[in-house]
């Protein structure tokens, strides 16, 4: 079941004071730099924008793939990828695919690796781009056809392989190095247990292979990136005390970037920008029945089902405010009317131009209005829960429409409630990243704070249009008349979690 996406944590931010009272720490090297994209129209930087990158390079069997995994169990972060350069080897021609069967094949020379790929790739998850990588066979000696292992919104991203270290350009989007460094014949042994065991090959051409190519290649040009690390691990030694010190350093600079980040999202609710007469807020007329229906929702003796069918009817409301001004135009057949009469000036809306992206679980309270709207919309999903310690917005999965980027009109963001602000900013870049123009979106909302829908429009340059049914202004909330706006609720009632 999933946990309720409310956190005391997102609570303290949404409430936070001055970012005057917050130390400066100028002097860190680690400080993330805010994104100014004007191409996007975004400010925000999310936590896989500059992720750190650590590189580990090494000879062939000089365990560099187990200090690589190790690095990722210790991290214990979900969002932590695992990336072998293996998987980067050039497609064979017929024939240099007719020598690696024959062990005639330099696997093992820099040359046989796509580094340009490589690099686009790891430049693309510096950037916190969607990556797409190739797969390789060692059994087949070539690419798995149709098989590829996308990469998106990587805070931590482990790049291992033997050339690794070996190019300045890949070098230096890394923050840290990692050389593993054993004696030839330790390589040797292991390289031989493993061809041996998990690649299907004998032993005459495994030893054929490494004097022919692999010995050589290591001690030509694996060797000399030695030089390039900022750490050199004895791979036979005892290096626990080491590994302690590596993962402490990481896990240092990892909680620094998250610290920055929370600050970050605190300081866009400080800028000074009135809400009044915006074009891009649109809130509900205060008509009887809105006013109506929102004491209605508010009401804790109201039972579940009540509760339910009061939502449905704002959020219906809600949801046609937001679609009055969808893209129409001029009807390309004839209407005839009931009674013979041609209709003129008819008006089409496509609506299979339009997809809604609701964020687990507290957008899925518009799925019945949504429905009612437009039957055959296209839904994607967005998990986005605050970390319960930090506060930081943490995308956990993302399952977005194939053509979101070019196959509509409007997109629409679903979420039932805005506290701090956090997620629905992550949401919004999620999009942005997937290549989502920031006019399509519209933000659906039925309850949002003030602090909250300031640091969405900082975040983009107000180029957002916000439907909200109520705003909770920050003197409201300062008053203490309002507290019930810092804590969710509206999901955990909605489907009885409360």
């Amino acid at each position: 079941m999933l946990v309720n996406q409310g956190t005391q944590a997102e609570a303290e931010m949404s409430s936070a004071t001055s970012p005057s009272k917050k130390q400066n720490r100028t002097n860190s090297s680690n400080v993330r730099p805010l994104v100014n994209d004007t191409a996007s129209g975004s400010h925000y930087s999310p936590p896989w924008i500059t992720p750190y990158i650590i590189g580990v390079g090494g000879t062939s069997g000089s365990g560099k793939t187990s200090v690589a995994a190790k690095i990722v169990s210790s991290i214990n972060t979900p969002w932590t990828v695992l990336i072998s350069l293996d998987n980067f080897y050039k497609p064979l021609s017929a024939e240099d695919h007719s020598k690696a069967f024959r062990n005639e094949y330099d696997f093992d020379e820099p040359k046989a690796l796509d580094m340009d790929l490589a690099y686009e790739c790891l430049l693309a998850l510096k950037e916190g781009k969607k990556v797409t990588m190739p797969v390789y066979s060692f059994v087949h000696h070539n690419r798995v056809p149709d098989k590829n292992i996308c990469i998106y919104g990587a805070s931590v991203v482990v790049f291992e392989g033997i050339y690794a270290l070996y190019e300045e350009r890949m070098s230096s989007l890394m923050d840290l190095k990692i050389y593993v460094d054993a004696d030839l014949d330790i390589c040797l042994a292991r390289r031989l247990s493993r061809d041996i065991i998990s690649r299907g090959r004998d032993l005459e051409s495994c030893i054929t292979q490494w004097e022919r190519f692999v010995k050589p290649n290591a001690e030509k040009f694996v060797k000399p990136t030695m030089k390039n690390a900022d750490v050199i691990f004895p791979s036979i030694s005892d290096n626990s005390i080491a590994t302690k010190m590596l993962i402490g350093h990481i896990k240092s600079k990892l909680q620094q970037k998250s610290q920055d980040h929370i600050e970050y999202l605190v300081e866009l609710g400080h800028k000074s920008l009135p809400l009044d007469n915006l074009e891009t807020i649109h809130q509900l007329e205060q008509t009887n029945q809105v006013a109506s229906l929102k004491t209605m929702v508010l009401d804790r003796s109201l039972d579940r089902d009540g509760f339910v069918f009061y939502f449905d009817r704002i959020a219906t409301i809600l949801v046609s405010k937001a679609l009055d001004w969808i893209p129409a135009s001029k009807c390309s057949r004839p209407v005839i009317t009931s009674y013979g009469h041609e209709l003129e000036n008819a008006i089409d809306v496509n609506f299979d131009k339009v997809t809604a992206i609701n964020i687990v679980r507290s957008g899925d309270c518009f799925m019945t209005s949504l429905r009612k709207a437009i039957p055959n919309i296209s839904i994607g999903k967005l998990l986005i829960q605050s970390d319960s310690q930090t506060g930081e917005p943490q995308l956990h999965c993302e399952l977005l429409p194939n053509n979101i980027d070019s196959g509509f009109e409007q997109v629409l963001l679903m979420d039932a409630q805005i506290i701090s602000g956090a997620a629905i900013i992550m949401a919004i870049q999620v999009l942005i990243d997937h290549g989502v123009e920031l006019s399509k979106i519209k933000v659906i909302v039925y309850l949002a704070t003030e602090t909250g829908i300031r640091r969405i429009i900082n975040a983009f340059q107000n180029r957002i249009v916000i439907y909200a049914g109520e705003i909770v202004s920050e003197k409201a909330m300062a008053d203490g008349k309002c507290n019930w706006a810092r804590v969710r609720f509206i999901d955990s009632r909605y489907f009885g979690c409360d």
